[in-house]
């Protein structure tokens, strides 16, 4: 990672296809490399890296979920893991204007989504600081449908703390906090500075992945009771990655949504495209 280049993994534009901004387009800007690798050990991450094995764009399941200790695995593990280039900041303003995209970004119309891997690795937010200081420079922000331009949202799974340059250029941190059944170590995955730091901001979400109900009762008991998260700002969707399981599972969201009185969505663009990364 370099603070004057940004890594990126893949970008593209789509349709948001999860949490409170499900069905806006927005373009997504995948960074490389994370502090978790849900579903998978530190280990087998190494070994598939080390022997290439894994295909770009493939959906894999991780040692940890084949072995019981997690119920699902990261289903971009093969974008983020090794694959990433150092890219100069003008080659994603290129890249909306090619695809004829960059009035309605500036604009806020299309909506940029910083993702990854994690984006909140403190090289990355510099980078993306950094980024917007060159735009700034080269085309400067004028008044758009949100008030500013662009607009930002970033996903993050709540372990880093967001520094103030970059927390103050967000207009919307859609949080994934991570529960046991995502296998990894309680400690590597709970932190409650960066999750406070998050609810400083004026529009935040958490979005948890929810495989049965002690999801839900893990969820209260670990982070939303201890940590003073509002239920509104707390929305639930399935953990799942292809379409023979859409419907099943929406189901079961739904009806948990009823029982705890949370926001219950499912993901949209698993409906649409299946498997598909990047569409």
């Amino acid at each position: 990672m370099k603070e004057d280049k940004l890594l990126i993994s893949s970008d593209f534009y789509s349709v948001q296809g999860e949490g409170i901004s499900t069905g806006i387009p927005s373009y997504f800007v995948r960074l490389g490399l994370c502090n978790l690798q849900c579903g998978m050990s530190p280990k087998h991450l190494a070994q598939i890296k080390k022997e290439q094995t894994l295909v770009d764009g493939e959906i894999i399941v991780g040692d940890l979920e084949k072995e019981g200790k997690a119920t699902w695995t990261c289903d971009s593990i093969s974008q983020w893991a090794w694959r990433g280039e150092n890219k100069p900041f003008q080659y994603l303003i290129d890249q909306w204007k090619l695809q004829g995209i960059y009035d309605g970004v500036r604009k806020g119309n299309v909506r940029v989504i910083w993702t990854g891997g994690e984006p909140t690795m403190l090289k990355h937010q510099e980078a993306i600081v950094n980024f917007q200081e060159y735009w700034d420079q080269i085309d400067p922000v004028k008044p758009g449908v949100y008030g500013k331009t662009p607009y930002y949202e970033i996903e993050t799974n709540g372990t880093i703390v967001i520094g103030d340059e970059l927390f103050e250029l967000l207009d919307q941190i859609n949080c994934s906090p991570k529960l046991t059944n995502s296998g990894q170590p309680e400690k590597k995955r709970i932190v409650p500075n960066a999750i406070k730091r998050i609810m400083e901001h004026d529009n935040y979400q958490f979005k948890f992945v929810v495989s049965t109900e002690d999801d839900i009762k893990e969820m209260f008991k670990d982070f939303i009771e201890p940590l003073h998260i509002p239920l509104h700002r707390v929305v639930i969707m399935p953990g799942m990655d292809s379409q023979d399981q859409y419907h099943e599972r929406t189901h079961f969201i739904l009806e948990m949504a009823k029982k705890y009185t949370l926001r219950g969505m499912s993901r949209l663009h698993i409906s649409a495209w299946d498997k598909t990364l990047n569409v």
